[in-house]
């Protein structure tokens, strides 16, 4: 049994405070070939403390590419050229959606505005406590789903909180194909 520390109660007021509406429309998310796109998971990544099963997408295609990218090439000279990848449009209907607009508001939550997106997945420690905190605050409130700053772009992502949502908040709607990477780097989507 996980024992889960006191929760912060300035940082649960403050996320309960968060404007919260509905989202419904286009997102994009990037996953290995053979992968189902709108399975959800718990992995301990930026938005989910392993508590609760999350969906992570982004409102535009060249950013779902730019955050896998990043995370496929720290520390790589090389992609792996045997792993494949492909680019998926989904589509999200969430009903409460915390959104937080900016980095401003990330740090008024008590990020440390020099380590967002800066660091490795290994360096995580360093940057994803406070992320998964104000994430676990959104949850416990019932918010089923963020809308948050992208660390790797400049389009906002959308994370679904998978529980919460229920699995009709999720449905993919188009296989983009696998991705070229060098062919991505030189000429953006634009989508």
């Amino acid at each position: 049994m996980t024992v889960r520390s006191a929760r912060d109660s300035r940082l649960l007021d403050a996320v309960e405070a968060l404007p919260t509406q509905a989202f419904s429309g286009p997102v994009y998310r990037v996953v290995r070939d053979g992968r189902d796109p709108i399975q959800c998971s718990a992995v301990g990544g930026r938005w989910d403390d392993r508590s609760f099963d999350v969906l992570y997408t982004s409102t535009r295609a060249d950013g779902a590419l730019a955050e896998m990218y990043f995370h496929l090439s720290r520390g790589q000279p090389v992609i792996p050229s045997q792993v494949r990848y492909r680019l998926f449009e989904l589509r999200a209907n969430l009903s409460a959606c915390a959104r937080i607009e900016s980095h401003d508001e990330l740090v008024a939550l008590g990020l440390k505005a020099g380590t967002f997106g800066q660091l490795s997945y290994t360096e995580r420690e360093q940057e994803y406590p406070r992320t998964q905190e104000i994430a676990e605050a959104a949850h416990f409130h019932g918010r089923d789903g963020l809308w948050v700053p992208s660390a790797r772009s400049e389009h906002p992502n959308v994370v679904v909180f998978c529980d919460t949502a229920g699995p009709d908040a999720r449905e993919a709607v188009l296989d983009r194909g696998i991705i070229d990477w060098d062919g991505w780097r030189s000429q953006p989507l634009g989508l």
